[in-house]
C-alpha cells in the first residue's frame, strides 16, 4: 500500500492552496516521465475534469484533452467541450441500447452489477462455478481478489426479470481510451476523487496518485481533493463550467454548492440511485430539465424507450427501495 486510510484524511483537510501546488507536482512527475507528447487529459465537460485540463495547461498548454463522446451525458456537456480547443473526440463501438440488451443495466453499484452479471453468466452456460453462496458473504472476483464490499443484500437481482450488468462503462469509456491509448503511445490524467466512492478510495490506498507501475499506468493527480475545493478553485478562478450546473453559491455556514446538478456524468447511469435522500433525485430533476430525455428513459422498450420506470418499479419492489423518479 501506498498510502493509509489516515494519509488520506490528513491531505483532505489541507488548505486549498497546498493541494494545488501538490497537484501541480504530480502533473510535473507525470509529464517527466512520459513527455508532453506521451500524455492527455481524460476530458468529460464536467466541473472535475475541467479544473484538471485548466490547472495543467497553465503550464503545458499543448496537452490535449480526449473526450469520449458516447452520447450518454447532457447535451450542455457536449456543447461545452466543443468550446476548447485541442480536444480529441472519441467514439465507442456500440450505442447504449445495443449495451443494455446484450449485456443489462447499469443498477445499484458497479461492483454489485458484475457480481450479478458474471454470476448469472456462469449459471446460464451451466456452470457453477458462480456459487450463489457468494451473495450470502464477501464476494471474490475472477481474478481471485477479495472484494471486501458485501453484496448479501442483493441476492435478489439474480433473479431479476432484466439483465444487469457493469459493462456498459467499459464499453463507453474505458475501451475508446484504451484504443487511443494504444495508437498514440499517450498515458491519461483524470480527475479522480478518493472520496467519490469505495472502490476509487482502495485504488489511491494502493497505487497513490501516479500509478506508474499499474499494468495501465494512470494518473490521479487530484485524488485527495474533495468536491468543495473543486468548488472553491472554480469560483476563486473565476472558471467557466457547464451550463447544466448553473451557478456556484455560498451557504450561510460556507459551504458551496451548485444550484443545478451537482454531480453529471452518465445521465442513463442507475449506480446509487437507491441512495439519492436529496429533495429531488436524479431522475425527478431529469424529468424537469430534459423531459425528452426523461421520455426516453423511462417509456417501455417495445415503445423504442429504455424501460427504466419497470426497470426501477421492480427494484422498488422486490429490494424495498425507494428510488424515485
Amino acid at each position: 500500500m501506498k498510502h493509509t486510510s489516515e494519509e488520506l484524511k490528513q491531505w483532505q483537510s489541507l488548505p486549498l492552496d497546498v493541494k494545488i501546488q501538490m497537484t501541480k507536482s504530480r502533473i510535473r512527475a507525470w509529464i517527466k516521465e512520459y513527455g508532453e507528447d506521451g500524455v492527455y487529459v481524460s476530458f468529460s465537460g464536467g466541473k472535475d475534469s475541467t479544473v484538471l485540463l485548466h490547472i495543467v495547461r497553465q503550464e503545458f498548454p499543448d496537452v490535449p484533452a480526449v473526450y469520449c463522446d458516447t452520447g450518454l451525458e447532457y447535451p450542455e456537456l457536449r456543447d461545452f467541450v466543443k468550446t476548447f480547443e485541442n480536444v480529441v473526440w472519441l467514439k465507442p463501438k456500440k450505442n447504449f441500447k445495443q449495451v443494455i440488451e446484450e449485456y443489462g443495466y447499469p443498477f445499484i453499484s458497479k461492483e454489485v452489477s458484475q457480481a450479478v452479471h458474471e454470476c448469472r453468466s456462469t449459471e446460464s452456460k451451466g456452470k457453477k462455478s458462480c456459487r450463489r453462496e457468494q451473495f450470502n458473504g464477501t464476494y471474490v472476483s475472477k481474478n481471485g481478489k477479495t472484494n471486501k464490499y458485501s453484496i448479501t443484500k442483493w441476492k435478489f437481482l439474480l433473479d431479476a426479470p432484466f439483465k444487469i450488468s457493469h459493462k456498459c462503462c467499459h464499453i463507453f469509456k474505458k475501451e475508446p481510451s484504451k484504443r487511443y491509448e494504444k495508437e498514440t503511445g499517450r498515458y491519461g490524467m483524470l480527475a479522480q476523487m478518493a472520496e467519490e466512492s469505495k472502490l476509487r478510495r482502495q485504488m489511491w490506498l494502493k497505487d497513490g496518485c501516479n500509478g506508474f507501475d499499474k499494468k495501465r499506468p494512470t494518473s490521479n493527480p487530484m485524488a485527495f481533493w474533495t468536491e468543495q475545493d473543486v468548488l472553491r478553485y472554480i469560483k476563486e478562478n473565476n472558471i467557466e463550467i457547464a451550463s447544466v450546473y448553473g451557478d456556484i453559491v455560498e451557504d450561510p455556514d460556507g459551504k458551496l454548492h451548485t444550484t443545478g446538478c451537482d454531480r453529471t456524468g452518465c445521465v442513463f447511469c442507475g449506480y446509487g440511485c437507491h441512495l439519492d435522500h436529496s429533495e429531488k433525485s436524479k431522475f425527478q430533476r431529469l424529468k424537469e430539465t430534459h423531459p425528452k430525455i426523461y421520455d426516453y428513459i423511462m417509456k417501455p422498450t417495445e415503445n423504442g424507450g429504455l424501460g427504466y420506470k419497470d426497470i426501477i418499479d421492480w427494484l422498488n419492489e422486490h429490494g424495498n427501495l425507494n428510488i424515485r423518479y
